[in-house]
């Protein structure tokens, strides 16, 4: 069966008040782009990509414009990410909210991955978008693209709450043949075209700063929405599935991968197939979510050492301590004070 290129439907919010600030009738564009009414009501619902991409060409269209992309981003609601909004507000930092945005892309769209390059100065947020088999065209034009990027970093200037822009914006298609300023002007930076990448690049020194709406305590009630609604979404999700049953049951003790297996109603041998299909393992995603859990966990100070190594599944706070500086190459207690 042919996959389903979509979006959340949340992204009708900014759409829709980006209409009404220019002028539009909504109800009149959505029903000429064939979007139900209903979908405003039903909170789990998406969108084809494609649908996406013809609001936002009708509406240039409409204003006679080409920046209709920018007048959704800079109308940002964390709803249109679903809980991942809510996540991403009370993270510790900029990077932390990112990176769940990056982990968790899927409930925004299942139309490209998000994924975060760190050096020594510079955070990188770079779109890998995917291409439609026959064709080979990409899924996402470059208005949705910008659309994207422009909506992070108005993300990113509300929760420092104050005007922020990117160091550059890398845009791997050619320059447009109208006049660009309006995007150089909201992203306030240079726009890189012809470029082997589509990327948004900050400093390092702004990314790490700890944000004034930090709450480690909701952001892993959100992230449980988060989950359960990836489950709801895709179950042939392994990775997300086997996590999820982890981060369910570790508290209890490291479980095993035929514990796993059993619990999600799966063979030991089906299990081990379908981590390796995904170029992965158990012992991998077991690693992978607990650096994720003590990494969460570690800014809540009201947790002691020993407590964070218990919820994580290790019987002794040695074997934490050995295992949390493999992940961050320091202590608990250096990471927490430098975090």
């Amino acid at each position: 069966m042919k996959e389903f290129f979509s979006v959340h439907n949340g992204w009708l919010i900014p759409c829709v008040r980006a209409m009404q600030a220019n002028g539009i009738d909504p109800d009149q564009m959505l029903a000429d782009c064939q979007i139900p009414p209903q979908d405003f009501k039903d909170p789990e619902s998406r969108i084809s990509a494609d649908r996406m991409a013809q609001v936002i060409e009708h509406c240039n269209q409409l204003l006679n414009r080409h920046d209709f992309a920018i007048e959704v981003a800079k109308q940002f609601h964390p709803n249109m990410f679903h809980a991942l909004g809510y996540s991403m507000l009370s993270s510790n930092t900029l990077k932390d909210a990112f990176l769940r945005a990056s982990r968790y892309k899927k409930v925004v769209s299942n139309t490209c991955l998000l994924n975060v390059k760190e050096n020594s100065e510079t955070l990188e947020l770079n779109v890998d978008v995917f291409l439609y088999p026959d064709s080979k065209r990409p899924i996402v034009n470059a208005q949705s693209l910008l659309a994207f990027m422009g909506t992070l970093l108005q993300f990113a200037r509300e929760a420092l709450n104050k005007p922020y822009s990117p160091l550059r914006i890398y845009v791997n298609r050619s320059k447009p043949h109208f006049d660009d300023s309006p995007f150089r002007e909201f992203f306030g930076c240079e726009l890189i075209y012809d470029s082997d990448k589509f990327a948004m690049e900050f400093d390092l020194a702004t990314m790490n700063k700890p944000l004034m709406g930090s709450n480690p305590l909701l952001t892993q009630s959100h992230e449980k929405l988060i989950e359960e609604y990836i489950l709801r979404l895709d179950k042939s999700d392994i990775v997300q599935l086997v996590t999820h049953e982890i981060k369910t049951v570790i508290s209890l003790g490291t479980p095993s991968q035929t514990d796993v297996a059993k619990n999600i109603g799966m063979s030991l041998r089906s299990l081990q197939r379908k981590l390796n299909d995904k170029h992965t393992n158990f012992r991998q995603v077991l690693e992978d979510t607990r650096r994720t859990l003590a990494l969460d966990y570690i800014s809540q100070h009201h947790l002691t050492y020993s407590e964070i190594g218990y919820l994580v599944g290790f019987s002794s706070i040695s074997n934490f301590n050995r295992a949390f500086k493999r992940w961050t190459q320091c202590t608990p207690s250096e990471y927490r004070s430098q975090h």
